[in-house]
């Protein structure tokens, strides 16, 4: 944005996405594992234990072992919150449907066929839930790719997690392993330099808000693109954290059109990026 003649970034940031889990089968392994790993803080809820074992197992951050009544009630909704339901029946559905659709929440979908769903819907709207609460569940959950296995399925409604999640223009923030290096729980006594994104066009890969720590060795928290790019920022970073009273500055960089085509882009791009030692 734009005022006084300035131009000024502003970063529009959210808490890190949260997504709770209702069952622990064999889908809701495979989704916690892949949600995990992209971004998800992942809660499972689960009353049987072998089945809660396997939820630590594929990596949920944190399993209740408990009624789905009980763990329920132990979770708070926020707009930052995704709820799957994924149980291993009909009743157990409509209890965390209940509860959960009392809640706050960014997103919920339902693991079943279009006639279970229909009669899901119908059932709860006998119980008092508005129609058009019942209409933004998602189910059949996850986009439409023929999935098949327990693995496929997990791909298809990840991908509608992540898609959901993104409909919303944000920055991209800080993870948890840049923000352990800027707060200095880790790398306590060095210092580092901080590379954000904050304008592009045309076929950068990253978005504006993406953030990129170097440390003085070399080493890379977090990514703005790869390639040539990163590469130049990056030995940008490294002169400027041997300057004795280094300042912030602005930086741009081009991909040319021939090094977009030996990195897969179908153009070249052009970044500004914002370089500051903390």
């Amino acid at each position: 944005m734009e005022t006084d003649g300035k131009r000024i970034f502003v970063e529009h940031l959210q808490q890190p996405a949260r997504l709770v889990i209702c069952g622990g089968g064999h889908v809701a392994q495979q989704t916690a594992f892949l949600a995990g790993r992209t971004g998800f803080h992942v809660t499972a809820l689960e009353d049987r234990p072998f089945f809660a074992d396997a939820m630590r197992m594929a990596g949920a951050d944190q399993v209740i072992c408990d009624s789905f009544e009980n763990a329920l009630e132990e979770i708070s909704g926020s707009r930052n919150t995704y709820f799957l339901v994924l149980t291993r029946g009909h009743r157990y559905d409509g209890i965390c449907l209940k509860s959960i659709l009392q809640k706050e929440r960014a997103y919920t979908g339902m693991m079943s066929s279009h006639g279970r769903a229909a009669a899901m819907r119908r059932q709860l709207k006998e119980e008092g839930i508005p129609e058009d609460v019942l209409n933004a569940v998602h189910s059949p959950v996850g986009l439409s790719i023929h999935a098949e296995t327990p693995q496929e399925i997990a791909v298809s409604i990840t991908a509608e997690l992540i898609q959901e999640k993104n409909r919303f223009r944000k920055s991209t923030g800080y993870d948890d392993e840049l923000l352990a290096f800027l707060t200095g729980e880790k790398n306590p006594d060095g210092k580092i330099a901080l590379a954000t994104i904050v304008d592009r066009r045309g076929s950068a890969p990253r978005e504006i808000g993406t953030k990129m720590a170097v440390l003085p060795d070399g080493r890379l928290i977090g990514t703005i693109g790869g390639g040539c790019m990163e590469s130049r920022v990056m030995h940008q970073c490294l002169r400027i954290l041997k300057e004795a009273d280094p300042r912030p500055r602005l930086t741009e960089e081009i991909l040319t059109g021939e090094e977009a085509g030996e990195e897969g882009l179908v153009c070249g791009g052009r970044i500004q990026v914002f370089l500051e030692v903390l």
